[in-house]
């Protein structure tokens, strides 16, 4: 179930109301899965802790933490590498301008006190992205 709802989440920005729609997806799916009315009043927290599993948008963080770590660790003439460190040249539509990949993954690191160089050390890269939050 998950692994169709999150393929390729890890490549690109998304906004607030879609991680809104998909953790509901996710949880009528859930509560479809164990038999569980709305009537029941049942959390989602305690409905996720029942089935194991993690909220969806702190799966998506991970999986995207992983990707930005396994960029970081290529060569620097890599093209994916470049494609990350590219910046688009001219002028930006007028209007607030729409949240990059590169920013979300800079909050994401702020918020958990990653740097470039922690990507490096494996074992410590992984334990903080597995952290809950």
């Amino acid at each position: 179930m998950r692994s169709s709802m999150l393929h390729a989440s890890e490549t690109g920005p998304v906004r607030k109301e879609n991680v809104v729609a998909l953790q509901r997806a996710e949880m009528r799916m859930a509560r479809w899965m164990r038999g569980v009315k709305l009537k029941d009043r049942l959390p989602s927290k305690e409905l996720r802790e029942r089935l194991g599993v993690d909220d969806i948008a702190l799966i998506w963080q991970q999986n995207r933490l992983r990707w930005y770590r396994h960029v970081l660790r290529k060569d620097d003439d890599d093209w994916v590498k470049k494609c990350m460190e590219n910046e688009a040249e001219g002028s930006r539509p007028r209007g607030r301008p729409k949240r990059t990949w590169k920013e979300v993954v800079r909050e994401v690191c702020q918020a958990r006190k990653l740097n470039k160089e922690d990507a490096m050390d494996h074992c410590k890269w992984r334990t903080v992205i597995k952290e809950v939050r």
